[in-house]
């Protein structure tokens, strides 16, 4: 057969979901390079104190759709009976305004009178099998969000045996030490529900760990506080595992955390996207930065893979659950009310520093002068020579970041050119959006060519989304038009563009279909975190034969297990019976005591690698 076959080239689509936790750190992780955000509603998301009106909503979404880029609602908390109506009337309101689509957990929800709105399964959902993620897939979910503790062949099985799953994965971040919608310990502790929003950070405190016979294995300990996630060095693996999403944790953070974080996530896909021709963002423009982002000038308790690569040791931070920063050397002499570092990196005055002493605490303090290498605190600390010096706050890299930092624009062509009665601008965008106005005018011969003038005028495209690539004003360049006609027009074929990509913007609709297909499990139990009848309803049409109401309304009587982790103390310590040979000098169970004196024993099951955090 003659000739070469034409081979297909597909690309897929890869989406920078950033977090938000207001308007104006939305509008600012657009800015930055995010092909989506998400951010919470007035009620129902799994972070309470990040709510936002619906009409700050509209405003985001007005924002990022003319980018192309996508805004996510959450509603990823379990609901009462009472709050399903009020939570159906809010995702018709979050319809109407153009949301892409909601963030959800409650299976309640699939069984109310719902927009043809795409949902999302929430990491919420405890998606970590290929059973459940096939589950969610046939119920309708457009996209789910893996548990975080997943590894790249858990992530690739998932994909390969669920192709048509979109699959969102956490790539930075602080990470739940316990499974995501698994944790239960701050209800039992301080009746604040993390699958209502209101986690109490138990995880981040300081803990006595015990053996059976009252030995102490750990005094004042972080035992359950893991460092921050940063998959910055392997995005090109997850890529390739099948994730289509790679998601930033933070609807807590601030907008220079936003900032930073999304422009070197930003950064880096762009780089792999320029040789992986099969990969391609989601969104629209090109994003230029007044700062370098660095990841470390940023909230860090210092990072970690996780379990990517499977497990290993660099994933806690037991001296501090507080953020470390960078590392800036170590203390070479001390003075009287000063010292000097040995190290490369400059200070600057008001910059917040940190050590960690000598009984593992974490000390902070702030500079008041710096003279070169040598350093000028408010108050002395007690420092000792060698002790590593870090910087958790940048006065200069702060300052850097106050205002608007990035700008973000779309590639446009432009063209002018004469018609019978006057001029016509025409305007094709990147995306293959145009738009095309024209002026009746007389055409007054110019003294002097006009072609610089006119290509100078219609190239000021500031404050508007969009920047010139070319411009075209062949056959106009003899003509003279006053600047300020010329800037009127063109503010009007803006206008016209804007609305063209609006028209154009094809938001994804999902009608939820009810379907007949079994639930990986007949039985649950509180762990099924079922707290409404319509939830109960849906796991009873898919094959739930026993369903238990939630730990919030009904805690199970008797020792019960609160966390699943797979940090594991056992391991952690060097006395994993499977995978170490170092046997513990400690005799088994452990407990974690609080400074309150609550006990809670450790539970090791190993068949399914976990550790289970158990009420005593």
């Amino acid at each position: 057969m003659g000739g070469t076959d034409k081979i297909m080239k597909t690309t897929t689509a890869i989406e920078l979901l950033a977090p938000a936790k207001n308007l104006e750190c939305g509008m600012a992780a657009i800015d930055h390079g995010a092909d989506a955000v998400y951010i919470g509603a007035t009620k129902f998301g799994a972070r309470a104190a990040a709510g936002n009106s619906v009409e700050d909503i509209r405003r985001l979404v007005d924002y990022a759709h003319p980018y192309r880029a996508k805004v996510y609602v959450t509603i990823n908390t379990i609901l009462y009976d009472s709050e399903l109506s009020e939570t159906e009337q809010l995702i018709w309101e979050l319809y109407h305004i153009g949301v892409d689509a909601l963030i959800v957990q409650d299976m309640a929800l699939l069984q109310l009178h719902l927009p043809p709105i795409p949902l999302h399964a929430s990491t919420q959902a405890d998606n970590r099998s290929v059973e459940k993620v096939r589950f969610l897939s046939k119920a309708g979910f457009r996209q789910i969000v893996l548990a975080r503790e997943l590894s790249l062949q858990e992530i690739e099985q998932i994909h390969r045996e669920v192709p048509e799953a979109r699959l969102e994965v956490f790539v930075h971040g602080a990470l739940c030490v316990s499974y995501s919608g698994q944790c239960y310990v701050s209800q039992a502790c301080f009746h604040r529900s993390a699958n209502r929003g209101e986690c109490a950070q138990f995880c981040r405190m300081a803990f006595d760990m015990v053996d059976a016979d009252g030995k102490t294995v750990a005094r004042q300990k972080h035992l359950l506080s893991l460092k921050d996630l940063n998959q910055s060095d392997v995005l090109e693996e997850i890529l390739e595992a099948g994730a289509t999403s790679l998601k930033i944790e933070g609807r807590l953070k601030d907008a220079s955390y936003v900032k930073n974080v999304t422009a070197y996530y930003r950064r880096r896909l762009d780089a792999i996207f320029r040789y992986r021709k099969e990969f391609v963002r989601a969104s629209s423009g090109t994003e230029h930065f007044s700062f370098e982002p660095q990841l470390d000038k940023t909230f860090s308790r210092g990072s970690t893979h996780y379990f990517l690569h499977g497990r290993n040791t660099d994933i806690f931070s037991f001296d501090t659950p507080k953020s470390l920063g960078e590392e800036m050397g170590s203390v070479k002499e001390i003075g009287r009310n000063s010292f000097t570092v040995a190290g490369l990196k400059s200070f600057s005055n008001g910059d917040g520093l940190c050590f960690i002493d000598n009984t593992g605490k974490l000390c902070g303090f702030r500079l008041n002068r710096v003279e070169g290498n040598c350093l000028y605190p408010a108050r002395m600390p007690a420092i000792l020579p060698r002790m590593k010096i870090y910087r958790n706050y940048s006065q200069a890299f702060e300052n850097a970041m106050q205002g608007k930092t990035a700008e973000r624009n779309i590639r446009v062509e432009l063209a002018m050119t004469t018609n019978p009665f006057g001029f016509t601008l025409c305007a094709t965008d990147e995306d293959g959006c145009r738009a095309c106005v024209s002026f009746p005018s007389d055409k007054q011969q110019a003294r002097a060519p006009q072609g610089d003038n006119l290509k100078a005028q219609l190239g000021k495209l500031g404050n508007t989304p969009f920047e010139a690539s070319t411009i075209d004003v062949t056959g106009c360049s003899d003509c003279f038009i006053p600047s300020s006609v010329i800037n009127a027009w063109r503010r009007r074929l803006v206008e016209s563009l804007l609305t063209s990509r609006r028209i154009n913007y094809r938001r994804a609709t999902e009608r939820i279909i009810p379907t007949q297909h079994d639930y990986p499990q007949s039985q649950l139990t509180y762990l099924g975190n079922v707290m409404n009848q319509q939830a109960r309803l849906f796991y009873a049409a898919h094959g739930v034969r026993q369903v238990d109401p939630a730990y919030e309304t009904t805690p199970p009587e008797g020792g019960v297990a609160v966390m699943f982790c797979r940090h594991c103390l056992r391991y952690s310590f060097g006395w994993c019976p499977s995978r170490q040979h170092r046997r513990s000098p400690f005799r088994e169970p452990f407990y974690l005591v609080t400074d309150n004196n609550q006990r809670f024993r450790l539970e090791f099951d190993c068949r399914q690698c976990v550790m289970k955090v158990v009420t005593t």
